[in-house]
């Protein structure tokens, strides 16, 4: 039996942190973070979206949608403030970005918070489509399904996956249109090596700021799941040295 993604909530300090993870991704892209930011006395709460870490990648296509993951992530939010914290962040990687950034601008309470290598501002390429069908298919493997049946689930995922791209699109360019509407401080990361979408896409979403308003780090060297890779450890002190600046 392969032991399933649960959501993460690790509680310490009064501050507050929530960390949404990647398309196709689970609350493990933010293990490390997560203790990192543990370790520093921070509250940190890494919920799993709708349809995700299930075992079966349909259930993403047929659960998930912008707007389940909309409510996933201000059910984050209130989840925290229920318990009484006030002081919060709110970092999302790749999806999880776009959501942390509607959450800054819908919400101004909120600290602060930022992005990990996301395409809120979406241009050029991206490798998304192709990265979730090699996902689909090494989940299958994993769970023993194979032969015609992980065809028939491939072909059904390669028929429903777009209509989802599509509407994870729309709901980042009506993020990008407002990006004016977030006065909170504001950090974003970005790989040079990112392989899943543009590497400049860093760049294009902090050049949408004002200069004072944003904290932007590159990785050289750095693909594209910042968390986990070559480039966590400086990820890690880079997010800390952000949010001692807003808390």
């Amino acid at each position: 039996m392969i032991r399933k993604p649960t959501p993460l909530f690790f509680e310490q300090g009064p501050k507050a942190v929530i960390l949404l993870h990647a398309y196709s991704g689970s609350s493990n892209d933010m293990r490390i973070l997560a203790r990192r930011l543990e370790s520093e006395n921070y509250t940190v709460l890494a919920p799993i979206f709708t349809g995700h870490a299930t075992g079966d990648p349909a259930d993403i296509l047929r659960q998930g949608s912008p707007k389940a993951w909309w409510q996933d992530t201000q059910d984050a939010i209130a989840f925290l403030r229920q318990r009484g914290y006030q002081q919060i962040a709110i970092f999302g990687l790749s999806l999880g970005g776009l959501f942390a950034t509607r959450a800054l601008q819908a919400d101004s309470a909120l600290a602060g918070g930022g992005t990990i290598a996301s395409p809120v501002i979406f241009r050029g390429q991206t490798n998304v489509p192709g990265s979730f069908i090699e996902m689909a298919k090494a989940t299958y493997r994993q769970e023993n399904i194979t032969g015609e049946d992980q065809a028939k689930r491939v072909a059904w995922l390669q028929a429903h996956l777009q209509a989802q791209l599509t509407a994870i699109q729309a709901f980042a360019d009506t993020t990008a249109t407002h990006l004016d509407w977030i006065k909170q401080p504001v950090f974003i990361a970005q790989g040079e090596e990112d392989q899943m979408i543009d590497p400049r896409s860093g760049k294009w979403l902090a050049d949408a700021y004002p200069s004072n308003q944003i904290d932007y780090h590159e990785y050289a060297g750095a693909g594209h799941v910042l968390t986990v890779n070559s480039a966590h450890h400086e990820l890690e002190t880079d997010i800390l040295a952000f949010l001692h600046t807003i808390f």
